[in-house]
């Protein structure tokens, strides 16, 4: 089992970028797919985004265009890029990691997480 550790969040103006970290245990590629997942107060976690074990990236509609998810397999590492930040983006994201091949989007496909990082957007 894959242990993920989180980081890069805080506090950004809307309409700015951040980028989120998450650094794994041992190498996914290959192996594992990645996953992105946010939680806003009161409502359900949402998938985000999914780099898969054959490399090819899947979005969430809301945040098409705007998000890149991406490996540095040199450091073991998964991104986040987050771009045209909005005030609805405002979540605790966490980071995952899934044994399955296809496009997994739900958190029950995935084996392992990350703490969770919080992440504001004001307006």
């Amino acid at each position: 089992q894959v242990q993920l550790v989180e980081s890069g969040g805080g506090l950004v103006q809307a309409g700015g970028s951040m980028r989120l970290s998450c650094a794994a245990s041992q190498p996914t590629s290959g192996s594992y797919a990645m996953g992105w997942f946010r939680q806003a107060p009161g409502k359900e976690r949402e998938f985000v985004a999914t780099l898969r074990r054959i490399d090819s990236t899947v979005y969430a509609d809301s945040v098409k265009g705007r998000f890149t998810i991406s490996r540095d397999n040199s450091k073991n590492t998964l991104y986040l890029q987050m771009n045209g930040l909005k005030p609805e983006d405002t979540a605790v994201y966490y980071c995952a990691a899934s044994r399955r091949f296809g496009i997994p989007r739900k958190e029950n496909e995935y084996d392992s997480w990350g703490q969770g990082t919080q992440v504001t957007v004001s307006s």
